[in-house]
C-alpha cells in the first residue's frame, strides 16, 4: 500500500489540546498572557493583540485597527462568546492556523484599575481540521471498540473454560492461557502452598503472612521474562505495603504506571526483578478469593500492548478471577477428597507382594482415568489355618469415597467370615445376607449405608498346598485364569452366581487341581473392558499376555506386562489384578494317621507324634505336641467316635490336626473345681500359638499351630 501524499504546509508544532490564555482590556491591549500565547498569537504584555480585535468588537467593544480577517461562527451564552479565527504572520508567517477562542468577561479588578474599562479573558487552542478530528475520533472509537471486544471475548472464554478441570495446576494454566495474548502480554498465577495439596489455606491478615508458589505462566512472543520467578518456585515474602492491602480484602490492584509500583512495593532490586518484568508499563493484580480465604493471586502485565490497563480492565479481570477462584477451590476440594480416598484405599489393600507357604502373590490396583477417580475394586490374600491361603477379588459399583467405604465394609466382612474357615460357597452366602442387611438399613432410613454394596461382585478361592487343590465360588465375578507350568493359559469354567444383594440364590463351589508353580490370575472387569469393544477381546488379550509368563519371571514384571498389553490407555473403570504362583508341600513335610475309636489307642497316637517330630529334628516341640495330640484325640474318641484322623504339617509353623465325624464345634469353658474334665481345651489354647476348628464334608477338624525356630 502506498503512503498518502503530503499536501499543504505542516501544522505548527504545538501540542494538541494545549490552551493559551490572554487577558485584554477593552482596547485590545495585552495585560497578561501565558507562555503558550506567545507562540500562538505573537503578543506581548502592553502591546495591542491585533488577532483578537475582531473578537472583541463582536463582544460589544470598540474595534481596533484592522489588519486581520476573521471567519467562523459565534456562540453566545451570557458574557461568554466562542468564535473561530484564522491568523497569519508572526513566527508562523505563511501559515494559516485555525484557532478556537473562548471569550470571558472578567468582573474583578485590582484597586489600581478600579475605574478602568472591561477586561476580557481569552482562551485559545489550535483547532483540529474536520478530517483530523474525524480520524482522531475514529481512532479513539476503534481503540475503545477493540478494548471492549477483548474484554467481552475474555468473559465468554472464561465462562466456557474455567471449571472444566478438577486439577488445581491445570486450572491455573487454563486461566493464564485465557489472558494472553489478547488481554495481556504476560500473566502469572501464584497459589497458596496448602491449596496445591488440597488443603484449605489459613486466614491471613497481612500480605507478609501469605506464602505463594508460582503455578502457571503465559507470555506473548517477544516478551523478556528470564528474571521472573519460574513455575514451581516459592515467591519471596512480600512486605505488608499499602499497595498490597486491597488484595487481602479480595479487591483488585490497578497499576497504570509500573514505575510507581517499583517505588512503592518496598522490596530490594534483586527481589523486584523476580516480581516485575522488564519493559512492562502497566499491571493488574487480582486475588483468587473464595469463602473469605486467599487461595492465590493472578497478575497480568502489558508491555507490547500500547493501552494501559484501566478500571474496566480491572473489573473484567476481577470477574474472571472470581470464577477462577471458585474453580480452584472446587479443584482443591476434589484433590483433597481424591487424596483421602486413595490413602484410604491404599491402607485397606494388602501389601502388593506377599509370600506364604502356599503361594507367592503380587497385586496391582489402578484407579480409573478420565476424572472418574478411585473406585471400589479390591483384592486380598488371607492366610488360613493349616498353611492354606484364600484369594479374594471384588468390585464395588461406582467411584469415589462412597465406593471406597463400601469396599472397606465388604473386605472387612470377608476377612471376618474367612476367619470362621467357611467354604467359598457358604462364605459368599453369608456375605450376600450381609449386603441385604445394608440395603434394608438404608431403605428404612436407619443407616446411611452406601448403595454401592448392592450389585457388588466377589470371587473367593481357597488353595490347599497339601492336597494341591483349589476351591472357588463367584458372586457375579469373572473367573480367574490358570497357567499350569509348560502349558497354555486358560480361563477356569465356573458356575457363576448372582451379584451380591440379590439374595435367595446359591453359590456353587468349583474345585480344581493346581500343579506346583502354576500361575493364577484374579482380576476385575476393568482390566479387560474397553469402551466400544467386546469383553471377549479383552479376555483374549489377557490370555495371550499370560502365555509368556514363565516360572522364572518375577510376578511384578508379569503384572506390568499385563497392564501394558491389556489395560485401556485411558481406563474408565478402576482395575485390580492379583497374581499367585502356587507352591506345594512335599511328602516329607506331612505325616498323617488314622486312629481307631478306642481310648486305649491314645497312647499309640502319642508315640506316633513323638517319633515323627524326632525324625523332623523337632524334639524341642515334642512335649507340647504330644500333650496337645493326646487331649484332642481323647476328646474326639470320647465325644465323636471314629474314625479319628491325626495329621502333622511342617513348614514355617508346626500344625497338628485332629479330625472326627462330628459336626459339633468345640468351645472353651471354665471348669469348676468339682469337675473331673473340661480342662483339656483350655490347656491346648494355653500351650499353642493359635487353635481353631473348621467344618469338613465328613465332620470337623480341630487344628493348632506352634512357632518353629527356623524354616525348613
Amino acid at each position: 500500500m502506498r503512503e498518502p501524499e503530503e499536501r499543504g504546509p505542516k501544522p505548527a508544532s504545538v501540542p494538541a489540546g494545549e490552551t493559551a490564555a490572554v487577558v485584554l482590556n477593552a482596547e485590545g491591549v495585552v495585560i497578561a498572557r501565558s507562555e503558550s500565547a506567545a507562540t500562538l498569537l505573537e503578543c506581548s504584555p502592553g502591546q495591542l493583540c491585533a488577532p483578537l480585535l475582531e473578537l472583541l468588537s463582536r463582544a460589544g467593544t470598540e474595534p481596533g485597527p484592522a489588519g486581520r480577517r476573521t471567519t467562523g461562527t459565534t456562540r453566545t451564552a451570557g458574557t461568554t462568546r466562542t468564535t473561530r479565527t484564522t491568523i497569519t504572520g508572526g513566527e508562523h508567517a505563511g501559515q494559516s492556523i485555525p484557532l478556537d477562542c473562548t471569550l470571558v468577561r472578567l468582573t474583578a479588578h485590582t484597586r489600581r484599575d478600579r475605574d478602568a474599562g472591561a477586561r476580557w479573558l481569552v482562551l485559545v487552542e489550535p483547532t483540529r481540521t474536520p478530517a483530523a478530528s474525524d480520524a482522531a475520533a475514529a481512532a479513539v472509537e476503534a481503540a475503545a471498540s477493540d478494548a471492549e471486544g477483548r474484554r467481552t471475548a475474555l468473559s465468554h472464554a472464561a465462562a466456557a473454560s474455567i471449571g472444566a478441570s478438577l486439577d488445581v495446576t491445570d486450572m491455573a494454566q487454563i486461566l493464564v492461557n485465557l489472558l494472553v495474548p489478547d488481554f495481556a502480554d504476560l500473566a502469572t498465577v501464584d497459589l497458596a502452598e496448602p491449596v496445591l495439596v488440597g488443603d484449605e489455606p489459613p486466614h491471613h491478615d497481612t500480605s507478609g503472612e501469605v506464602r505463594l508458589r508460582r503455578t502457571a505462566t503465559a507470555q506473548s512472543p517477544g516478551i523478556s521474562a528470564e528474571d521472573l520467578l519460574p513455575v514451581g518456585e516459592a515467591l519471596p515474602p512480600v512486605p505488608d505495603a499499602e499497595v498490597m492491602r486491597p488484595l487481602m480484602e479480595g479487591r483488585p490492584v490497578l497499576v497504570p504506571d509500573v514505575a510507581v509500583l517499583r517505588a512503592t512495593l518496598g522490596v530490594d532490586p534483586e527481589t523486584l526483578r523476580q516480581f516485575v518484568p522488564s519493559g512492562a508499563h502497566s499491571s493488574v493484580a487480582v486475588p483468587l478469593y473464595a469463602r473469605g480465604l486467599i487461595l492465590g493471586c493472578v497478575t497480568v502485565w502489558r508491555s507490547q500492548l500500547p493501552a494501559a490497563f484501566d478500571e474496566e480492565d480491572a473489573a473484567v479481570l476481577h470477574d474472571v478471577a472470581s470464577r477462577a477462584a471458585l474453580g480452584v477451590d472446587n479443584a482443591r476440594r476434589y484433590t483433597k477428597e481424591h487424596r483421602s480416598v486413595v490413602a484410604l484405599q491404599r491402607s485397606l489393600l494388602p501389601h502388593s507382594v506377599l509370600n506364604t507357604a502356599a503361594a507367592d502373590t503380587a497385586g496391582i490396583y489402578q484407579p480409573a482415568g478420565g476424572g472418574a477417580g478411585v473406585g471400589g475394586d479390591w483384592f486380598d490374600v488371607i492366610p488360613l489355618p493349616s498353611l492354606r491361603v484364600a484369594f479374594v477379588v471384588g468390585d464395588v459399583v461406582g467411584h469415589g469415597l462412597e465406593a471406597t467405604a463400601a469396599m472397606a465394609r465388604l473386605r472387612t466382612a470377608v476377612q471376618t467370615l474367612a476367619d470362621l474357615d467357611l467354604d467359598p460357597g457358604e462364605l459368599l452366602t453369608h456375605l450376600d445376607d450381609l449386603v441385604l442387611g445394608f440395603s434394608n438399613e438404608q431403605m428404612a432410613g436407619e443407616s446411611r449405608a452406601e448403595p454401592a454394596v448392592l450389585g457388588a461382585t466377589c470371587l473367593y478361592a481357597v488353595y490347599d498346598p497339601v492336597t494341591r487343590r483349589c476351591a472357588a465360588a463367584t458372586a457375579g465375578h469373572p473367573p480367574p485364569a490358570l497357567l499350569p507350568p509348560g502349558e497354555e493359559p486358560f480361563f477356569l469354567e465356573m458356575v457363576p452366581g448372582p451379584p451380591l444383594g440379590v439374595g435367595g440364590m446359591p453359590f456353587e463351589v468349583t474345585e480344581f487341581e493346581v500343579r506346583p508353580g502354576s500361575l493364577l490370575a484374579f482380576f476385575t472387569d476393568g482390566l479387560v473392558e474397553r469402551r466400544g469393544a467386546d469383553i471377549e477381546e479383552g479376555l483374549e488379550r489377557l490370555r495371550s499376555s499370560l502365555a509368556g509368563a514363565g516360572p522364572g519371571r518375577p510376578l511384578g514384571e508379569i503384572s506390568q506386562v499385563i497392564c501394558d498389553k491389556v489395560l485401556d490407555p485411558e481406563p474408565t473403570d478402576d482395575v485390580a489384578l492379583l497374581l499367585a504362583r502356587t507352591r506345594a508341600l512335599s511328602s516329607d513335610q506331612v505325616a498323617e494317621w488314622q486312629i481307631e475309636a478306642d481310648l486305649s489307642r491314645v497312647a499309640h497316637a502319642r508315640e506316633l507324634v513323638v517319633g515323627q517330630l524326632s525324625d523332623w529334628q523337632l524334639d524341642e516341640l515334642g512335649f507340647v505336641t504330644e500333650l496337645v495330640a493326646s487331649e484332642l484325640v481323647t476328646n474326639a474318641i470320647r465325644y465323636a467316635g471314629g474314625p479319628v484322623g491325626l495329621r502333622l504339617i511342617r513348614d514355617r509353623v508346626l500344625v497338628c490336626e485332629v479330625s472326627d465325624p462330628s459336626g459339633t464345634q468345640p468351645r472353651l469353658r471354665r471348669a469348676r473345681e468339682t469337675d473331673e474334665g473340661g480342662r483339656g481345651l483350655v490347656l491346648v489354647a494355653q500351650l499353642t500359638d493359635r487353635w481353631g476348628s473348621r467344618f469338613t464334608p465328613d465332620g470337623k477338624t480341630i487344628w493348632t499351630e506352634q512357632a518353629m525356630d527356623g524354616t525348613p
